[in-house]
């Protein structure tokens, strides 16, 4: 491998370590809180469609929010706005410590989650835009996978810290106290930046140029098919939210085995990043993101059926696994193919799908888990109360897992041109092609 094909020789670039460094510090601070936020929400309610709550409080904010936040990504410095959402984010999860440590109603969660979501809904185009800026394109895959990398060390790291802070008692104050400590690091590291402006857009502030994101979306059918199969795929095999109920009343493994599930899953999304950062970039990209959603659904039904802890920490590997391959491969082609001027709108439409995706998906589960809880004491199959829970949350598991293999046979069949979708190395940027169909659709419309 030459020198300029090294999978490390980005690490050279300083501006990139200091990004990496506050993206790997705000996520091992998230994934600290999730665990945290979890176990104390359940602990307190005991009930799945609580669970399912967080999802939708933590959703709503990016849905109504996100075009808002691409529009100001490409029109603002993508740095500042990083640094005060940031901020933002830093204050919601103070308030959380506060709340944990008072033991305060579980109410007032909801609303410093939903200022962490706004923060996010506002922050996240402008750092998904602001990496092409510090990177080479040559290297923008390898950077991507790094990046994948790095969110999935968090993500094994976070949880696993998060479980020994909460121990066998599932105390909750010192885990947000440390996510604060990180969150205050990253938001350091992000303002001892040096970024080079790029040229903005100069067209004035209307309604058709927020919206451009959507329409070059909507354009592009590769872009569009990636990110709608991670939409369904996730929204209905998601487990993540009912990891706390599979933690207390299936596993019995409590504050750390979360972590320790969680963290598999990140374990395994790691092994999959760093195979494929030491091989040449993926021949059949959009054969390979097919069978891994495919994979991801088979594993998450492995998950919901399985009562021994060993089996569902190997379940979640797989999970990680497969799911890693389909980030990588979206993320290469939204960032890639799009025009920089776009970037914030795009990134915007983008994090829309994966927070519509994960989040709501996780209230999809919750809602799910509390309807087959009611029709499994009501038809006699279980009785009511901690076995309609248990088979609640196991069948909402197994019909999502089976979902999201429908997805993947949906995508394939109502877009045949990602099977046909070839190496990333080969991806190059859409601005001729967009400017063509962005006017002509707006000749069209006079």
């Amino acid at each position: 491998m030459s020198r300029s094909q090294s999978p490390y020789v980005i690490w050279r670039n300083r501006e990139y370590r200091l990004f990496s460094l506050s993206w790997l510090a705000l996520v091992i601070a998230g994934q600290i809180e999730a665990v945290a936020v979890g176990i104390h929400v359940y602990a307190r309610t005991g009930d799945p469609l609580a669970l399912g709550w967080i999802g939708l409080v933590k959703a709503l904010p990016v849905i109504l929010l996100a075009i808002a936040g691409g529009h100001l990504a490409d029109r603002f410095n993508r740095k500042s706005i990083m640094v005060l959402t940031q901020v933002m984010g830093l204050a919601s999860i103070a308030g959380l410590a506060l709340l944990a440590y008072y033991d305060a109603p579980i109410s007032g969660f909801y609303v410093f989650l939903l200022l962490g979501a706004i923060s996010q809904a506002l922050g996240s185009p402008a750092r998904s835009a602001l990496l092409p800026q510090l990177v080479p394109t040559s290297l923008f895959s390898t950077a991507m996978a790094w990046n994948s990398s790095l969110f999935q060390v968090g993500t094994m790291i976070g949880p696993a810290l998060g479980g020994v802070l909460l121990g066998t008692h599932d105390y909750t104050p010192p885990a947000f106290a440390l996510a604060v400590v990180l969150r205050l690091a990253s938001v350091l590291s992000l303002m001892t930046l040096r970024v080079t402006a790029p040229v903005r857009q100069t067209e004035s502030v209307s309604l058709r140029s927020v919206l451009a994101g959507i329409r070059f979306v909507w354009n592009s059918n590769i872009i569009l098919a990636t990110i709608t199969l991670d939409l369904f795929a996730v929204m209905v095999g998601g487990a993540t939210y009912l990891l706390p109920l599979y933690a207390k009343d299936i596993l019995h493994v409590g504050g750390l085995g979360l972590g320790l599930l969680r963290s598999a899953e990140a374990v395994g999304a790691i092994a999959m990043a760093m195979t494929i950062t030491h091989m040449p970039p993926i021949k059949h990209a959009g054969r390979a993101m097919l069978w891994a959603v495919a994979g991801f659904g088979g594993a998450t039904i492995l998950f919901g059926i399985s009562q021994w802890f060993w089996l569902s920490m190997a379940a979640m590997f797989l999970v990680g696994a497969c799911d890693n391959i389909s980030v990588i491969v979206r993320h290469t082609l939204v960032q890639v193919m799009t025009p920089d001027s776009m970037r914030g709108r795009v990134s915007a439409v983008n994090n829309i799908f994966i927070v519509s995706s994960n989040d709501l998906g996780g209230f999809e589960s919750g809602a799910t888990a509390r309807i087959f809880d009611s029709l499994s004491a009501g038809f006699g199959w279980t009785e009511p109360g901690l076995a309609s829970r248990v088979a609640g949350a196991a069948g909402s598991v197994v019909v999502g897992g089976a979902g999201a293999i429908l997805a993947v046979a949906g995508c394939a069949r109502r877009w045949p041109e990602v099977l046909a979708l070839g190496s990333l190395r080969d991806i190059k940027p859409l601005d001729e092609v967009a400017a063509r169909e962005l006017t002509a659709e707006e000749e069209s419309l006079k």
